[in-house]
């Protein structure tokens, strides 16, 4: 029997959904050994929640007395009720309705194009999850440090790509030029150009992809991620660090001005995350960063090859008196900037990963008014913490 729309549907779902879960366990590295699970996740009015609670205040009833000296009053633990919405994710895919016969005429065709089509989406997928592991919820590509006629310069080009369909908006969420593309990156100056009319904008405005930028200054359309999970300021899931202080994590900065790598800094912020009741169980760094901590132990003659340690990962290892830790490159982690991390504190939750919706049995839906067809790629999800001051950041390190 010929290949149909519908057998090749069920075909698609039986050869990528199972490789796609797999492939994206592999691949991240930042995410990769971050906890998955669906407990807790309920379904309310407005959104899709998970509310766990976190302990935030000791059990102040303690003292000692004299005889017949009145008993210290009671007391009890403080906590507070962390509330982490779920943030919808997709990827869509569009065919002709040409390449699309190839299903009952060509069947083996038909398949080696979906080949190309849904292994590109799944790798985009998993790259675009990759940033988001690192940011803040905004939606952040890049900030704009000045203007120019139909361009922008940006702190970073890390993250952009030419083709790339963006806006350009506030970080409160207003829009000052919406669907451009970019057409020309210099990674060297910074300047980024983009078609359609030019538009103003101004210093700490943020480069998006197209509609994923803020609601509003307290509302974001992607998932949170290390920057605004390791940070010692801003409320994060309805708990602000001003009213728990506990709720701060731990950042290490120098006033935005870089400084040298050493040891003792990375063993002073592995120490206070471990006086906090923290344990760092690895460390990510980009490139830069990684090439001056291996010229640090160069330097120092020691060991710099590199070893497997538990759960996968290969990195160098870092010692701080509590057993070595892994010190893990990731072309995704931001420039100037090492992230020491807690990985029991940590957690992605989710509905389900990332999969084909089938509501009606088939994954493929007909554009209307088009000879073409559809697919989507669907994940809802965010990254929690229920520790945040047993994880680090340091910024301003020089790179090698």
């Amino acid at each position: 029997m010929p290949a149909s729309l519908t057998t090749a549907a069920a075909v698609l779902k039986e050869l990528y959904e199972p490789g796609l879960v797999e492939q994206l366990n592999v691949e991240v590295i930042g995410l990769r050994r971050i906890e998955k699970t669906s407990d807790g996740v309920s379904s309310d009015v407005g959104g899709r929640y998970v509310r766990f609670a976190t302990r935030v205040r000791r059990n102040q009833g303690l003292g000692y007395r004299q005889e017949l000296e009145q008993l210290p009053t009671g007391g009890q633990q403080g906590y507070a009720v962390a509330q982490v919405g779920l943030k919808f994710g997709y990827g869509r895919l569009r065919l002709s309705g040409q390449l699309m016969e190839l299903a009952e005429t060509n069947e083996q065709a038909f398949v080696n194009a979906m080949d190309e089509e849904v292994d590109g989406l799944k790798n985009d997928v998993l790259k675009d999850s990759a940033r988001i592991f690192y940011g803040d919820g905004t939606g952040a590509l890049a900030t704009v440090t000045a203007d120019g006629v139909n361009t922008v310069t940006v702190s970073s080009t890390q993250y952009l790509e030419v083709g790339q369909v963006i806006d350009i908006v506030s970080t409160a969420g207003a829009v000052k030029a919406a669907n451009r593309n970019i057409t020309a990156i210099n990674t060297t100056s910074g300047v980024v150009t983009y078609d359609g009319a030019d538009a103003t904008a101004v210093a700490t405005d943020i480069v998006v992809r197209q509609g994923s930028g803020p609601v509003s200054a307290a509302v974001m359309r992607e998932p949170n991620g290390l920057k605004s999970i390791v940070t010692s300021t801003g409320s994060l899931y309805g708990i602000d660090p001003a009213v728990e202080p506990v709720w701060a994590a731990i950042v290490d900065s120098n006033a935005g001005v870089n400084r040298p790598l050493s040891e003792t800094l990375m063993i002073a912020n592995v120490h206070r995350a471990r006086t906090n009741g923290g344990r760092t169980s690895a460390i990510f760094t980009g490139l830069g960063v990684m090439r001056s901590y291996f010229n640090l132990l160069t330097q120092q003659r020691r060991f710099t090859n590199t070893k497997n340690f538990e759960g996968g990962f290969e990195g160098l290892a870092f010692s701080a008196g509590n057993g070595e830790i892994p010190v893990v490159e990731d072309t995704d982690a931001p420039n100037n900037t090492m992230y020491g991390i807690d990985e029991k504190t940590i957690k992605v939750y989710r509905d389900k990963p990332w999969h084909f919706p089938q509501p009606d049995g088939s994954m493929w839906k007909w554009v209307h008014d088009y000879d073409a067809w559809e697919t989507l790629l669907r994940q809802y999800w965010e990254i929690g913490v229920k520790k945040r001051n047993a994880n680090w950041v340091i910024r301003d390190v020089t790179e090698a």
